[in-house]
């Protein structure tokens, strides 16, 4: 299988470090209905990425890359979207939001999620 010269990329409205995983796993066992990051919630278990995501994710032809909210504020600072936010970017080119954080918060389940953005990602093409 060819990959796309197409990204997707994912940017998740979390912080990264282990302080905040911990802090993040412990919000999404106790309070997991006012997590602020919907895709971190349906992709991610409480300690990893879900294994059907990953494997969903390994049958799309694209190259994929992921965020945390700083990283993507560092590596695209003229990019001002609300988080979280799956985006396409071809070549160099500025990224383009696929799914917004509206879309990706409406999203109550894995396979939900994962229907959602098949058609989104035939709609782009």
């Amino acid at each position: 299988m060819s990959v796309s010269k197409e990204k997707l990329i994912f940017v998740y409205n979390a912080d990264e470090g282990a302080f905040n995983t911990i802090m993040d796993t412990a919000h999404k066992i106790f309070a997991p209905s006012t997590y602020e990051c919907n895709l971190c919630a349906l992709t991610h278990g409480v300690t990893s990425m879900k294994s059907e995501w990953k494997s969903y994710m390994s049958t799309l032809n694209y190259e994929t890359r992921f965020y945390h909210r700083a990283g993507f504020k560092t590596e695209w600072p003229m990019l001002d979207i609300e988080l979280p936010a799956v985006m396409i970017q071809k070549d160099s080119h500025r990224p383009e939001v696929l799914m917004d954080a509206a879309l990706l918060n409406e999203q109550k389940s894995l396979a939900q999620l994962m229907a959602v953005m098949g058609r989104m990602l035939i709609e782009h093409k």
